[in-house]
């Protein structure tokens, strides 16, 4: 049988373990930018490295996400979405490639 403070010391490692396994001690942050009426909302965002964010498009019409040399999405129809992680820090612009108009700035800490 497993001492209580055996138990006790073992769970406290796998907690310790767990907050380590992400910069910063912290778990990983899934965040959500709108697409409506042609503009990005927010149209600057900030997150950590390892963060998430999904843009989700809510116009009746299709829209890209492109960040040059970083990431692209396919078009995206009416309520489709595209999810991106962030590996590294930095200012990522982006913009719609359909309507270049259309831009917002990720920034990773």
């Amino acid at each position: 049988m497993i001492s209580a403070t055996l138990r006790t010391f073992g769970i406290r490692l796998a907690v310790a373990a767990l907050l380590s396994s992400h910069p910063g001690g912290a778990f990983a942050a899934e965040t959500k930018v709108t697409i409506d009426n042609f503009t990005f909302t927010p149209a600057e965002l900030k997150v950590k490295v390892g963060d998430t964010v999904t843009w989700s498009n809510h116009d009746d019409i299709p829209h890209t996400i492109v960040s040059a040399g970083k990431f692209r999405s396919k078009a995206l129809d009416t309520d489709d979405s595209f999810s991106f992680t962030f590996t590294a820090a930095g200012d990522y612009k982006y913009f719609c490639s359909l309507h270049p108009h259309m831009t917002g700035t990720i920034k990773v800490e």
